[in-house]
């Protein structure tokens, strides 16, 4: 991890706590949320609010596991797993090196391995705890089998554009609080069944020769592999950038406290609360948050129980900790809520948006380090654990490449030479940024560009006109699976959608974002890049 990102980041570590991509399997939702009436998942926001008896349901509304704490230590979790050792002395080459050990290294590493190739993962703690709280959309787990990790299920989702309830908006799209530790035990039991080795120190470097790769590590060590893969997150330590690298960036401060009571309703997970009326008596905090404008986000685990999170959506530069955790204090009080103990702290930064890497280039990249994050809304974590699979499948085509030929029956693993490494390394890249992805991360960039500039009442303006669209639309884009067609058609239906005030400030501030973009789509119809 790079410097900047220890002194930006109390915690030393980034958040991937929201996420995107895959599709809906309706069969898996209906088995998962049982009792919530099919009809919510099909129905679209809306202004009216689902009568209720109490504000704090019953438990049969939300489906809750055990938590991670409670089952932490016992046989089954990753703690007790014994991986298995990379031999540094060794000079056996490796197929594939992964470096670092988070959820989309972890993924490639497994599925690759299964393949029958040497992989080996490079991570100064593999058994470490993944910090940050991940909040996903249930179709999205639920899409890729990994349902059986979500710790809590709230059946809805909910929007405060504004005090009133005129301005609520309920969201009929089960939200899931991720189990960190059955979703890396469930990984690393597939790393262990399929002979992954892991190399305890951190990677440091990368140099390609001759057809071979060689990361140099912490330790001195050095592994030689056909192909290297970067997980680093947003340090970028391996891939390679030619142009400066300038995103927007989202932060957020959240805790997980013990309190008497609160407001929010149980059966409810609160994804957006653009309410200011806490500020009323800070006339300071008033004046900055109507220019820069933060959110609530709060996850409701049971009467006493929360996970709250103030959000600083996207700013350039990245918005202060100190005065996000000074705004959730204003707002607690406001509240009512009174903290008897906090047992998680999180500083969460997240890029979004900026330039791509070089590709292609003979370092291949996934996650934050390889562009992947949501430009627009920061989501990641279910869109790197559906890539993974695509990459690790190109991966192992390329793997295979020379000996499927009939005149190179039993050859080597990889590629023979660099330039037959450089014409297999473009064809990864292809793979997990084909000219579609291209084109639809041109246009989140944009949207990216135009949230950069919004007040806070032009961003519930904003957020009126996005969460008044179909399911389709407002789901499609928050999940990355809206095709560049689809992303067209969505932006002509927010610009109807939104009020004649609304529609004049996306002319105003987004212009110079569409001259963007449709220079960065002009490059996705050039032909394919030479290394």
């Amino acid at each position: 991890m790079h410097s900047a990102f220890h002194q930006q980041l109390p915690c030393c570590n980034q958040c991937f706590h929201k996420a995107v991509l895959c599709q809906n399997s309706p069969h898996r939702l209906e088995k998962l949320c049982a009792g919530i009436r099919s009809d919510k998942l099909r129905c679209r926001a809306t202004l009216t609010k689902p009568s209720r008896p109490t504000a704090h349901p019953s438990p049969a509304h939300v489906t809750q596991r055990s938590s991670p704490d409670a089952v932490r230590g016992h046989a089954t979790t990753f703690e007790s797993l014994k991986l298995h050792p990379h031999d540094s002395a060794s000079n056996v080459k490796l197929d594939l090196v992964v470096a670092g050990g988070g959820p989309s290294g972890i993924a490639v590493a497994e599925r690759v391995s299964a393949a029958g190739y040497k992989v080996c993962v490079v991570d100064p703690a593999p058994l470490a705890h993944w910090p940050n709280n991940y909040g996903v959309w249930v179709d999205e787990f639920a899409a890729m089998g990994l349902d059986d990790c979500l710790e809590i299920i709230w059946p809805q989702a909910k929007v405060h554009l504004d005090s009133g309830e005129q301005n609520e908006r309920y969201l009929y799209r089960p939200y899931g609080r991720v189990d960190r530790t059955k979703l890396k035990t469930k990984l690393l039991q597939r790393c262990v069944q399929h002979g992954v080795t892991f190399h305890e120190t951190k990677a440091v470097s990368v140099q390609h020769a001759d057809g071979s790769s060689t990361l140099t590590c912490s330790d001195g060590s050095q592994l030689h592999s056909a192909f290297v893969l970067d997980c680093t997150g947003h340090a970028r330590k391996l891939v390679t950038f030619d142009e400066k690298f300038d995103p927007g960036y989202q932060a957020a401060y959240g805790m997980m406290i013990e309190v008497d009571s609160h407001p929010f309703e149980l059966d409810t997970m609160l994804f957006m609360d653009w309410r200011d009326d806490h500020t009323k008596g800070h006339p300071e905090m008033r004046e900055a948050n109507q220019k820069l404008p933060t959110f609530l986000y709060v996850m409701p685990f049971s009467p006493t129980k929360l996970f709250l999170e103030e959000t600083s959506l996207v700013s350039r530069p990245a918005f202060d900790f100190k005065e996000l955790k000074e705004r959730l204090q204003v707002r607690m009080e406001h509240l009512g809520i009174k903290v008897k103990s906090m047992t998680e702290e999180e500083y969460c930064l997240i890029p979004m948006g900026g330039v791509l890497p070089t590709f292609p280039q003979r370092t291949l990249g996934i996650g934050g380090t390889g562009g992947m994050v949501h430009p627009s809304t920061g989501y990641m974590v279910a869109r790197v654990l559906g890539a993974a699979p695509v990459l690790a499948d190109a991966i192992i085509d390329q793997l295979a490449a020379p000996s499927d030929k009939a005149t190179h029956a039993g050859a080597p693993n990889g590629a023979s030479s660099e330039t037959e490494a450089q014409e297999m390394t473009a064809k990864i890249w292809k793979a997990i940024w084909p000219k579609e992805r291209l084109r639809q991360r041109e246009f989140f960039t944009f949207g990216m560009d135009v949230l950069l500039k919004l007040d806070l009442k032009e961003t519930r303006q904003f957020f009126a006109a996005f969460f008044g669209l179909s399911d389709f639309h407002w789901q499609g884009f928050l999940s990355s699976r809206l095709s560049f067609p689809q992303l067209m058609a969505f932006g002509l239906a927010l610009f109807a959608n939104s009020s004649n005030q609304a529609r004049a400030n996306l002319v105003f501030k987004g212009t110079p974002g569409l001259v963007t973009m449709a220079t960065g789509l002009a490059k996705t119809y050039l032909p394919d890049r030479k290394q």
